[in-house]
């Protein structure tokens, strides 16, 4: 929000030029405060953040981001499921290039991952599309203890020292590596690469978890609300704090979004 310092304003931001009365008269009138969001031994991602935000405590209500994702995508787990956040990610020399494949579009990215479940899909497995380059796939009586790093946090980095670790994670390493070659040859990945753009050339896993079990704030408080958002992850928080996720054509969630 606050950008950065701008030539053309005399070296002071966009916000620090901005007319904003409404924001003063809070700040004037208002108490200022820190709020800690991140619990002592979380990782410090929005799942947790903002489910902290809504007023939920991660020690009861956090499972993993995977399934909170799910609850916007009408994706019912059972107990035996687990959802992984899934990223379609470009490798290049071994490194982690870009977390989403240059942003890949809705369309082209639904593609690859219906045929990703056509593929590779069975009773066990599934892939579901979700937006962009954040789709789902979901584990049953898969790993939810495996140490897994969001693919976000390691852009430029060698993969190799953050691919998955610890219970289950010889198969979903195994899960990743058997898809590369598929998407390596998929049409879409190759009209990218002819037009100068990245190719999701891989999966990432990570996020994972069980459905956990949040009361909605209706029930809490006794209070209704809404939602609005691009990201999966926010809006699956919606659902299960009972808010109405309203729904936004055109919405990215990135610069490309109707605002």
């Amino acid at each position: 929000m606050a950008d950065e310092p701008l030539a053309e304003l005399g070296m002071r931001t966009p916000l620090e030029c901005a007319d904003t009365p409404n924001m003063d008269m809070m700040a004037a009138r208002g108490t200022l405060g820190l709020v800690e969001t991140i619990p002592a031994g979380f990782p410090p991602g929005s799942d947790v953040a903002n489910l902290s935000v809504l007023g939920y405590d991660p020690n009861s209500s956090y499972t993993g981001r995977g399934p909170l994702e799910a609850a916007n995508m009408n994706v019912k787990l059972g107990p035996d499921d687990v959802a992984f956040r899934c990223n379609l990610v470009t490798i290049a020399d071994g490194k982690m290039a870009d977390y989403s494949a240059g942003h890949i579009s809705n369309a082209e990215a639904e593609t690859i991952v219906l045929d990703l479940q056509k593929k590779f899909g069975s009773g066990l497995v599934r892939f579901v599309p979700g937006i962009s380059y954040r789709h789902l796939t979901v584990w049953k009586n898969g790993s939810d203890k495996a140490e897994t790093t969001p693919p976000h946090d390691i852009v430029g980095s060698p993969i190799e020292n953050y691919l998955p670790k610890g219970p289950g994670s010889e198969d979903i390493r195994g899960l990743m590596e058997s898809v590369k070659d598929f998407l390596a040859s998929h049409p879409v990945n190759s009209a990218r690469v002819e037009k100068g753009k990245l190719p999701a050339n891989s999966i990432w896993l990570w996020g994972q978890g069980r459905a956990p079990r949040i009361a909605p704030l209706s029930a809490r408080y006794n209070m209704k609300g809404g939602i609005i958002s691009a990201v999966n992850l926010l809006n699956g928080i919606g659902v299960y704090a009972g808010l109405e996720v309203i729904k936004v054509e055109g919405a990215t969630g990135y610069t490309d979004t109707d605002y």
